[in-house]
């Protein structure tokens, strides 16, 4: 008898970690020490570590990293955060946040057409300002100008939407796995940043996602726009 779609899909998933594990075998000590594609026996083999570790592995990421960090994180100053991750700077800790456009078109109501979505998520520096209008002009000029720019007003959207959407709630929200395929908006100052190894939400309040910039543009794909100041 052929087997099921969920016993193929079962026998993809280990076939899949465990060519990343021959690959991690082979990565500097610093990333195969922080990477956990494969718990061991004993464990929940479907934590969000290791669901979000799978979905980046299996589309190209290499370069990434998780790190659990203490209950007491969101108290502490961006340097103590910092410190706490190993980042490189302030600048490198970041965060995804949804947007809603409230002025949106009535038959827009999802995220089907990338170009004028009911929402977006932006990836912001937690160390600058957002810029909702910015984001209002590149998307007015995204659809070239045919939709009138009062349709486009930004704001942050509710946080049950939030959870609804990605599955994450405040403060864990990151772009990877998200329930819905959401367009993601990266901020340029990010980019920008040297190294190219940016920190952000890891699914969970404690736990964040490191991850080399170049990588997270070639499987996210986002729209890169400045949309941030100091």
């Amino acid at each position: 008898m052929e087997p099921s779609l969920g016993e193929l899909e079962r026998r993809q998933t280990q076939i899949l970690q465990r060519i990343t594990q021959l690959e991690l075998s082979h990565l500097p000590q610093h990333f195969s020490d922080s990477l956990s594609l494969s718990p061991p026996p004993h464990q929940n083999s479907d934590t969000t570590e290791s669901r979000l570790s799978s979905i980046l592995a299996s589309n190209g990421v290499r370069d990434f990293s998780f790190k659990r960090v203490p209950s007491d994180y969101y108290d502490s100053p961006l340097e103590s955060r910092r410190d706490v991750l190993g980042a490189s700077s302030i600048h490198h800790l970041c965060k995804s946040i949804v947007l809603v456009n409230t002025q949106a078109p009535s038959n827009v109501t999802d995220c089907s057409d990338r170009n004028n979505s009911k929402y977006y998520v932006v990836v912001v520096q937690y160390s600058a300002r957002f810029n909702a209008e910015t984001v209002k002009n590149f998307l007015y000029s995204l659809n070239g100008g045919r939709i009138p720019k009062k349709k486009f007003n930004l704001r942050l959207a509710p946080e049950e939407i939030s959870l609804e959407l990605t599955g994450y709630g405040h403060n864990a929200v990151t772009c990877i796995g998200m329930k819905t395929d959401i367009p993601v908006i990266l901020d340029e100052a990010i980019v920008n940043l040297t190294p190219e190894f940016f920190w952000l939400g890891g699914g969970e309040v404690d736990l964040k996602l490191g991850i080399r910039t170049s990588e997270f543009i070639n499987f996210v794909k986002p729209f890169i726009v400045s949309c941030s100041g100091t």
